[in-house]
């Protein structure tokens, strides 16, 4: 049988196709985040999703700055009182909504976005 390759040598892609169910809107706190892993062929893209102030954005999960996952631990890419994302490597800041860096080593950086929406309750890419 054959093992699969070690994370840090997977195809990665930086888009997904539309209508992907994420999963429910109400599995996301708000605010609150929950990071996605998406096998799309042999390649795998990772991205997160946001919700604040009843809005919901995605974004790849790389940030601009070294281009490393946000999240260290799983789903925690808010600051504790979850009014920023935070990049956990290096401390760099971003708006929920926006992606804009605001602090941090990648200030006026943005995250890449990832297009979702919430339909009937369910968080799909768009």
């Amino acid at each position: 049988m054959d093992e699969a390759p070690p994370i840090s040598e997977r195809k990665r892609v930086w888009t997904t196709p539309p209508g992907v169910a994420l999963c429910a809107e109400a599995d996301i706190a708000d605010p609150g985040s929950r990071g996605f892993v998406l096998q799309i062929g042999e390649a795998f893209f990772h991205g997160f999703v946001v919700r604040r102030a009843g809005q919901i954005a995605g974004y790849v999960d790389r940030c601009p700055h070294q281009g490393f996952p946000l999240a260290i631990e799983l789903d925690r890419y808010l600051v504790p009182d979850g009014s920023l994302i935070l990049c956990g490597w290096h401390g760099a800041v971003f708006e929920p909504l926006t992606g804009a860096c605001v602090g941090g080593p990648c200030a006026g950086a943005r995250l890449t976005p990832w297009p979702v929406a919430a339909a009937g309750g369910i968080i799909r890419t768009t």
